[in-house]
């Protein structure tokens, strides 16, 4: 039986007046976070706006004395619930730290911060008790009290190689490089508090371990936790059982055909959700009212839309779905197979953030009077577009959500051709110059931006593809990319000594030197399916290598980008520079905005 389902900001769950703590359970796994989640977590709570939606955890409360402390059994959530309380300790000691006289406001902020980690009545009785697999416990209290929280605790050996002092060490460092930055240290601690507490969490308390099970197994049948958009479908289903009576399996067939549509991956289904609402914001506000759909507000804004029809919307979600598919590439468009590859080139070089324009695009392209050669032109400068502002940054990721929900609202007063000479006019203006743009392919293109530097080898090559010659370089085997980049300078640390010899003279120091300035450039880059059998192979060895089969596969493969280095007896500094600037211009001619 579940006793209560709270969305509860992170303060109240750590609250400084309540003596409730969260013990971890004997049978649960050890602590097993790493660096992706750590920092995930830190820049989800810093980016968004408060009240950052982090999930969900599981409690089983069997207290019958409200005046004793009560001891919640954490079955869902420990990781979760750990990594913050270690976020925390790790803002407690770099606010300790600082070297200044603190307020009493401040003094006051230090010592509430203290006891959402320990409680008051008891200050030797940590708010979370982990678990004692792999000295999990020892190593919290030791890292509490290394914090200053905690006044006494053995030191465990070899504490410093487990994850829980490691999350420690990387919070404070990300703290303190956060800090770095900021020309106020106690302001910008004061903002990750407030970050932190006020983010937020749906604490599901249970009053057993078999209501725990049953529950658990709803909620975790895909071996994640409950999500955003579970809340959002468990919300949909109770509206539209309450409404429609008995139809229960229908919805949620309708409901899964959604998810079918959007794939397996959980961020491109929270993306698509933030991307209907920022879309179609203008039909919507009557409403909910909220400026732009984040990971925070999401809830908030989809329990507004189910409570006012949730028929209808679930109506307007399969329909909508179905479109993002296509743009997304997971469906092909119907009778428009140049459409579906612009559309996966669009993909492919990040232009995520365009995606609600499109999907608005498409969902009333009768309306709108929008044709085939609309859409073909409006991607193909969506590419271009991209292209430019992911070498450049121009303009900021900051305001590329503004721009589209901005054209999304302006598109729909006009017709056709207008439509695409708005989003040119509006693209063009906020796009880098020639000059940034040809900046930025001509330095360290590939550390600074594989995704970029990939997608502009693989066009320049598609550019001269005919029929008969054409070979899909984006096809995936496993994981990764059967084509893959190859620096013909190679990056290894131990340079070969036939490169040394060849591109520094016999210089090893002058060599690394070389490698370090013109390693990454566009010019020492092409395209290879055998990278790993080329490597650090002589110049030589690279052009002249064969397969089994006695088949070329190394720069006398055949491939367009490889056709001038077919014939080369030796690389040199100067062969990169010159080769960067004839790529360059042929990228820069091949992404040409036009000209308004």
């Amino acid at each position: 039986m579940i006793k209560s389902v709270e969305n509860y900001a992170v303060s109240a769950l750590f609250s400084v007046d309540e003596k409730v703590i969260y013990a971890i359970p004997r049978y649960q796994r050890e602590y097993t976070w790493g660096k992706w989640q750590w920092d995930t977590l830190f820049e989800d709570l810093l980016e968004n706006d408060p009240s950052y939606f982090l999930g969900s955890i599981i409690c089983i409360n069997q207290s019958t004395d409200a005046l004793a402390v009560q001891s919640l059994e954490l079955v869902d959530g420990q990781q979760r619930m750990t990594t913050l309380s270690l976020l925390k300790a790790a803002i407690y000691a770099c606010f300790s730290r600082l070297d200044i006289e603190l307020t009493f406001d401040q003094q006051l902020e230090l010592h509430n911060l203290k006891h959402k980690l320990i409680l008051k009545s008891k200050t030797d009785q940590t708010r979370i008790v982990p678990q004692v697999q792999n000295s999990n416990q020892q190593d919290y209290y030791w890292v509490l009290h290394k914090a200053g929280i905690l006044s006494d605790a053995d030191h465990p050996s070899n504490a410093g190689n487990r994850r829980i002092m490691r999350a420690y060490r990387h919070f404070s460092a990300r703290i303190e490089e956060y800090l770095q930055a900021a020309s106020d240290k106690v302001s910008a601690l004061t903002e990750i508090i407030e970050k932190v507490n006020t983010a937020t969490l749906v604490k599901i308390e249970v009053a057993s371990h078999s209501d725990a099970y049953t529950l658990f197994e709803s909620l975790n049948n895909r071996g994640v936790p409950l999500t955003a958009i579970d809340l959002i479908k468990n919300k949909l289903l109770a509206k539209l059982e309450s409404d429609d009576a008995g139809q229960i399996d229908k919805h949620f067939n309708n409901w899964m055909k959604v998810l079918t549509y959007l794939g397996d991956d959980y961020g491109i289904q929270e993306r698509y959700f933030r991307q209907y609402y920022n879309a179609f914001k203008p039909e919507l506000k009557h409403i909910v009212s909220v400026p732009v759909a984040t990971k925070s507000n999401l809830i908030h804004i989809y329990e507004n839309l189910i409570a006012n029809d949730a028929s209808s919307f679930l109506k307007t979600m399969m329909v909508h779905a179905n479109l993002y598919a296509q743009i997304i590439g997971n469906k092909e468009v119907p009778d428009n197979p140049k459409l579906t590859g612009l559309l996966s080139s669009l993909e492919n070089i990040q232009g995520v953030p365009s995606y609600l324009l499109l999907l608005l695009l498409f969902s009333k392209q009768e309306t709108l009077d929008l044709k085939a050669e609309h859409f073909e032109k409006i991607v193909t400068l969506l590419i271009a577009f991209f292209v430019r502002r992911n070498t450049t940054d121009t303009p900021a990721t900051r305001d590329l959500t503004k721009i589209f929900m901005s054209l999304s609202d302006e598109v729909t007063k006009l017709r056709g051709d207008a439509i695409y000479d708005l989003i040119c006019k509006s693209l063009v203006n906020v796009s880098a110059s020639d000059e940034d743009f040809i900046k930025g392919l001509s330095g360290n293109l590939y550390d600074d931006n594989k995704a970029v530097c990939r997608f502009v080898l693989c066009a320049i090559e598609e550019s001269v593809m005919t029929r008969e010659s054409a070979v899909d370089l984006w096809t995936i085997e496993g994981k990764q990319y059967l084509w893959t980049i190859e620096h013909i300078f190679p990056q290894g640390d131990n340079i070969p000594e036939s490169w040394v010899s060849m591109i520094a003279n016999g210089d090893k120091e002058l060599a690394h030197s070389y490698k370090q300035e013109y390693g990454h450039y566009l010019g020492n880059l092409t395209i290879s399916g055998y990278n790993s059998t080329l490597g650090n192979k002589s110049f030589e060895e690279k052009r002249d290598r064969t397969n089994r089969k006695g088949n070329p596969v190394g720069y006398k493969n055949g491939l367009y980008l490889n056709s001038e280095l077919a014939s080369e007896t030796s690389w040199s500094v100067d062969k990169i520079k010159n080769r960067t600037e004839l790529l360059v211009s042929k990228v820069v001619e091949l992404f040409k905005l036009p000209s308004i």
